[in-house]
This record gives structure tokens, sequence and C-alpha cells, in this order.
């Protein structure tokens, strides 16, 4: 059987703030002996969430969550990095634009010209 790696709703998929009973396990199961209190653990608790977490890459809802990934870490890491991830997502809004622009044209040309 295929795993598509959605399994229904999850605690993971609840991101109201006051959901955070992942993280809490994690420190009992995962991370033994590790303080739950300490921002470093969780802040590597976090960490292990977002990599273990499992979603179909080929759906709309699979490119969404890539970009809201990407754009969350950009701003994590601030400075340079969150310049050059606008600068990048600038470049790619332009490019569907200029495809956009150019497909009106294609179909006006066809139909009036």
């Amino acid at each position: 059987m295929v795993s598509t790696g959605t399994q229904g709703a999850s605690s993971e998929d609840d991101r109201r703030p006051g959901a955070d009973t992942g993280n809490q396990d994690r420190f009992h199961e995962d991370l033994v002996g590790l303080d739950p209190a300490d921002p470093e653990a969780r802040a590597f608790a976090e960490h292990l969430d977002r990599v273990e977490q499992v979603r179909p890459g080929y759906t709309v809802e699979g490119y969404l969550g890539g970009v809201r990934d990407f754009a969350e870490g950009a701003n994590r890491l601030g400075g340079h990095h969150r310049l050059t991830a606008g600068i990048l997502a600038a470049l790619i809004l332009l490019g569907v634009v200029v495809a956009a622009w150019d497909a009106l044209v294609f179909i006006l040309g066809v139909l009036f010209g």
C-alpha cells in the first residue's frame, strides 16, 4: 500500500497557539533528559518536527507548504538571507507576470490579429 503522507487531521496540522502538544510528546519520547523550558531544546524539537513532517510534494497543498517552510526559514535567519528570499520571491512573481502577459498578448493576437 502506498502512503501519501496524509493521515487525516493530526496535531501537526493544528497551528493554533495553544496546540503545542507535539513538542511535549517529543521531550518525553525522543529528547529524554532535556528541559522542555530550555529555548535551545525547544528550537531543536521544532527542528525535528519540521524534518520529520511528511506531505506530498505533487499537490497544491504540498507546494504551498514548501513555500511556507521557505518563508519561515528565511524569517528565522533574517539579515541578508531574508533579503535574498524576498528578491527570489519577487523574481518568481515577475516571471509569472511576464508569462501571463505573453499568454494574454498571444490570445488577443489570435482572436483580433
